[in-house]
């Protein structure tokens, strides 16, 4: 078993809101999110989203496919979504959101090790490569997240602010 701690870290120039309504719908990040193959949900939680089960299936870059589940333990709205991982990778992941005047900072942490024994082996190897996708899927997400807020645009973006490239 290999351990990974990814920490990225997102400046949108949306209400934090906005942000965290797009992020507890994680049922439609598939049509934003390149590599995110499919989310189906398993349990539907409380009126939170607290005991939400949900499985989830990525395309790496690199072409190996991650299947995993997530079960939401921790909201506080808009600012905190927590939740812990089972199958092809093990750990705990949170996604936090802080609100300044001119934007929101996203920050996911993920804290995951490896089960199958094929990705421990991989990771052993090419431990880069595994960070590099990783964070290479990540930023897909922050540009697709954008991309997905500013056509929705479920809440006005910051005034006097420049729509997000």
């Amino acid at each position: 078993m290999a351990r990974f701690e990814f920490d990225t870290t997102w400046h949108l120039d949306f209400p934090a809101d906005a942000v965290f309504d797009a992020l507890t719908d994680s049922l439609h990040w598939p049509d934003w999110w390149p590599g995110l193959v499919e989310v189906r949900q398993l349990e539907v939680g409380d009126d939170h989203g607290i005991g939400r089960f949900q499985r989830f299936v990525w395309k790496s870059r690199l072409g190996y496919y991650l299947r995993f589940d997530i079960r939401v333990t921790r909201v506080c709205q808009p600012s905190l979504i927590e939740g812990v991982a089972s199958g092809d990778v093990a750990g705990f992941g949170s996604w936090q959101l802080c609100e300044t005047n001119t934007s929101t900072r996203v920050r996911y942490l993920w804290q995951v090790r490896t089960v199958r024994p094929w990705m421990g082996l991989l990771a052993r190897v090419a431990r880069p490569l595994v960070a590099w996708n990783h964070h290479a899927m990540m930023r897909e997400g922050q540009v697709g997240l954008v991309r997905h807020l500013t056509s929705f645009a479920p809440r006005p973006r910051f005034p006097g602010r420049s729509p997000p490239r």
